[in-house]
């Protein structure tokens, strides 16, 4: 990206509190705006299925997009040893400065991590990082190279179909477009603008049936309250 957009939002809130707003625009969506408060929530203002993976999660922990730090707060004040990773030098940065302990600064995808994981953590649509369907099975086959014997991946995201839907309930896809979940984003915050980026958003059966040609098991732990699910893949 052009500019480190998240980053320099949370830095912005971190060091002021005020009602710091982060500007979305999509393929599939007109603008929309999300609180930068939202990524300091505690557990208690988490989701359902934000709460259950963290409840879920065990042993050696690495947090797959770190942000500010609310998940891997959570689990290090509960005792475990976490690792946070994100793209964003200024997610990076506040999420240090906020107590994460072990922050790398990286692609999960590009960057040699040196330690094997018991719980690999990829929430907020983790399906999102790989952008592509067609990135969906060498993004899990990496994440799930990092972990030890026994591990898991939990993982999240949202079955978006519901956009596509008519006033019968009928939904209208062109069959010879890219998968409907594909969306280009840019984010902005102030004065700054993000370059486009890919998202994927994924439906439960699609992942489950990727994960299963790839030699990984899926399971699927909770539906959240919007076409959102979170799942659980293990190596056989």
């Amino acid at each position: 990206m052009s500019h480190d957009v998240l980053g320099n939002a949370l830095i912005d809130y971190y060091k002021q509190p005020k009602d710091q707003t982060l500007i979305t625009f999509s393929s599939v969506a007109e603008k929309d705006s999300m609180p930068v408060s939202y990524f300091f929530r505690t557990f208690d203002e988490m989701p359902s299925l934000e709460q259950k993976a963290l409840e879920l999660c065990s042993g050696n922990i690495l947090d797959v997009g770190l942000a500010a730090g609310c998940h891997a707060l959570y689990l290090q004040n509960k005792g475990f040893k976490v690792t946070g990773i994100d793209i964003s030098k200024g997610a990076t940065n506040v999420a240090q400065q906020r107590g994460v302990r072990h922050v790398i600064k990286g692609d999960v995808l590009n960057t040699l991590l040196d330690e094997k994981f018991d719980t690999v953590l990829v929430l907020m649509n983790g399906t999102g990082i790989c952008g592509k369907l067609s990135n969906l099975a060498n993004f899990l086959l990496k994440l799930a190279e990092l972990l030890n014997s026994g591990g898991q991946i939990l993982i999240d995201s949202s079955d978006i179909i519901y956009m596509y839907e008519d006033e019968n309930g009928e939904h209208w896809i062109d069959a010879s477009q890219a998968y409907y979940g594909e969306v280009a984003f840019t984010m902005s915050y102030q004065n700054q603008t993000s370059e486009t980026f890919d998202w994927l958003y994924v439906d439960y059966n699609t992942l489950q049936r990727c994960a299963i040609y790839n030699g990984l098991q899926c399971e699927l732990i909770q539906e959240g309250e919007h076409y959102d699910y979170l799942a659980k893949i293990t190596k056989d």
